[in-house]
């Protein structure tokens, strides 16, 4: 008795051929037991059939479409939007209120949730210094160093009174009695030490800044530059 063998698929297709896509179509889901979920009695959900039914759903274009395929705007509108949404802080701390500034970063407060990406290691990949504090005179060197080698747009902000104006160490032979005076500063936290959410808070102000600046990088002079109310 001769055995016949069903032909078998080819080992590979052919290079140019066109696969053909599944589509799955938008209707509602019936079990195979008709006793099962709840005795079998028809759904209460009927909003998927009713949008079939429509043709809502036949472009498939996301939600641009219709009035929002065009948004009128500017770019620097949406160049303003997007630096407020990624600030790029960079691992710079200088004394005990470096500590809140990582833990500001930790599960526990997260402030990557709020746009503020994690802290970058180079200069050259953060736009945000946030000099977490006391500088002293030997540290001031190189922490402008730091400032001038981070690309434009960049925004500084100081955290700690030590920071903001020498706080405990005011009058010190060896401390800067302030940032300001060697760099421009856009947002100050004070505290000894500020909380995590102090300087989450400060920095949702410095978003505030960036989109009320308009692009005016070049404009901030050194010393208090942060406008009435923020």
């Amino acid at each position: 008795m001769a055995l016949t063998r069903e032909p078998s698929l080819p080992a590979k297709r052919d290079r140019d051929e066109v696969v053909k896509p599944i589509v799955v179509p938008n209707t509602l889901w019936d079990s195979s037991n008709p006793l099962a979920y709840d005795g079998g009695r028809p759904s209460e959900i009927t909003h998927l059939a009713e949008i079939e039914r429509s043709g809502a759903a036949a472009r498939d274009d996301a939600r641009w479409n219709g009035a929002l395929e065009i948004i009128p705007t500017k770019a620097d509108y949406v160049l303003d939007l997007l630096r407020a949404n990624s600030l790029w802080p960079l691992l710079s701390g200088l004394a005990c209120c470096a500590i809140e500034m990582m833990s500001a970063a930790t599960s526990v407060n997260d402030m990557d949730r709020w746009g503020m990406f994690p802290f970058r290691a180079s200069p050259r990949q953060a736009d945000v210094l946030i000099v977490a504090g006391t500088c002293t005179t030997k540290m001031a060197g190189p922490l402008v160093r730091l400032w001038e080698q981070m690309p434009e747009p960049k925004w500084c902000v100081a955290m700690g009174d030590c920071t903001c104006s020498g706080g405990r160490y005011k009058r010190s032979y060896s401390t800067i009695q302030g940032i300001d005076r060697i760099m421009p500063v856009d947002v100050y936290v004070p505290g000894c030490p500020p909380r995590p959410e102090g300087l989450i808070y400060g920095m949702m102000k410095l978003q505030q800044l960036v989109k009320d600046r308009r692009g005016h990088w070049p404009e901030r002079a050194i010393g208090p530059t942060v406008p009435d109310g923020i």
